[in-house]
Formats: C-alpha cells, structure tokens, sequence
C-alpha cells in the first residue's frame, strides 16, 4: 500500500473538526470498510478520522490518502492472513511479529494529511487511551490491533497497551472528546456474539450531543472463524458487499 504525501486539505490539523468517519473493530470483517470506503471517497470526506483495532489501519490509510482501491487490495494480500499465525506465550496464543511487522509497514507507507486517531486499552488497569496524529507511532497501530489472550500487550513508554475494541468496538465516544459533533460510524461487529461482548464489557459510549449515523452490513458478514481466519475469496466478498452497503446508503448520508 502507498499513500500519496500530498494534502487533501492544509493545514493537516487546524483544530476544527465538526465531522468523523468512526471506524469500527472487527478483524477480517474491518475489509467490509474498506469496500465502503471506495463508493463514499470522492463524494464526502471528514474532518476526523477514528478507528479501533482493524478500523485504525483502515483509519490511518484513509487519513493518509490511501486511493481505495490500493486499501482493498491490501486486504486481499496473503500477508493479512499471516497476522493471526499461532504461537503460544505467556500472555496468549497468537505471535505477534508479523502483526507488528504490517504495523510498520503501514506506518511507513501513510501519514494522515487529515485530523486521526485511534484507541487503545491500557493493562491490566483497562483504562481506555485516544492517540491522536503526530503522536501515533507503529508501536500505536500494532496495540491498537493486539487481542487480548491472543496477542501480547504492547510497551509503549513503559506501560502496556492492549486492542481499543475491548472498551468499545465502535469509538464514537472518543471522536466527540475530540471535538466532533456529527459521525458517520461504520460498525461491522453486529453478530451475536459481539452483542453479547459489548453488554458485558464497561463500553463507553459518546453523550446524547454527538449526532450518529450508524451503518452496518445489511447482512452478517460471516462467522466468528471467518472474523479472524483470512480468506481471500471471503475478504473479496466482504469488500464486494461494502460496495454494494455503500451505494444503498449514500442517500441518508448527509453530512
């Protein structure tokens, strides 16, 4: 993936930021996004970008000017699939080199010209942590991806940094203490499962201020194996039904 260097709007961050898009987690079914993200760029673009775990690398590549297609093509490279590679340690079941390889990667590759920022989950105190532009490292984007119990926690500054969907799969809280008073939040996490995640977890959520345009795949995406388990004809049809949500959606968004 190569983002382009130039601006899409100057400053980068001038401190006004009415508008987000708000990315979701949600692992493998986060290439949902991407394919939506192709049918509404060139038409709207937002002041903020926000993402938790897979949504922040979505997130980061949209902020950075990432042209769509190169963001879908990337989900459909075998090396996303590398990612959850099985590998026992002390804190869980998944090695975490190739996950902070890729995190490098699109580190080096993108830098938003666009207001972003993403979640993270400080351990074992779950305190939740929004990391905004300049300040967001590699290391930022590999914990903002690191499953609890799967992948190790992430030390940045000596404290350690777990996925930001443990306390909200869908950051939208975090998008209005930023500033933003409208969003657009893209939610791909809306099987069962996940439901019951979300009751039992402390979610935050933003205040009644902050008006919301939730959208969400208009049918399941898949299943749990198929959220974590790469498959490039199942990544395919992920961003092929984003298109398709997309293109249904564009009249209620109105941003």
């Amino acid at each position: 993936m190569v983002c382009p260097t130039s601006s899409l709007r100057a400053p980068y961050y001038d401190g006004f930021v009415p508008t987000a898009l708000v990315l979701s987690a949600g692992g493998m079914f986060a290439a949902w996004e991407a394919g939506f993200w192709k049918v509404l760029s060139g038409r709207w673009m937002p002041d903020l970008v926000v993402g938790a775990s897979a949504g922040s690398w979505n997130g980061w590549a949209i902020a950075g000017g990432c042209p769509p297609d190169e963001l879908i093509q990337n989900w459909l490279d075998p090396r996303m699939g590398a990612i959850m590679r099985l590998g026992l340690h002390s804190t869980g079941i998944l090695r975490p080199d190739a996950l902070h390889r890729e995190a490098q990667r699109l580190f080096e590759r993108c830098r938003p010209q666009i207001d972003f920022a993403l979640t993270m989950v400080e351990v074992p105190i779950l305190r939740a942590r929004v990391v905004r532009g300049p300040e967001v490292g590699w290391q930022h984007l590999a914990a903002s991806c690191s499953i609890p119990c799967a992948f190790p926690p992430v030390r940045i500054e000596g404290r350690r940094y777990v996925d930001g969907g443990l306390l909200g799969a869908l950051p939208t809280w975090a998008a209005e203490k930023l500033g933003a008073t409208r969003a657009l939040a893209l939610n791909v996490l809306n099987i069962m499962p996940f439901r019951l995640l979300h009751r039992a977890l402390p979610v935050r959520s933003p205040s009644g201020a902050l008006q919301v345009v939730h959208l969400e795949p208009s049918t399941p995406l898949g299943s749990l194996k198929e959220a974590v388990c790469w498959s490039r004809e199942t990544v395919a049809r992920m961003i092929e039904q984003g298109e398709r949500d997309a293109k249904l959606a564009l009249p209620s968004i109105t941003m």
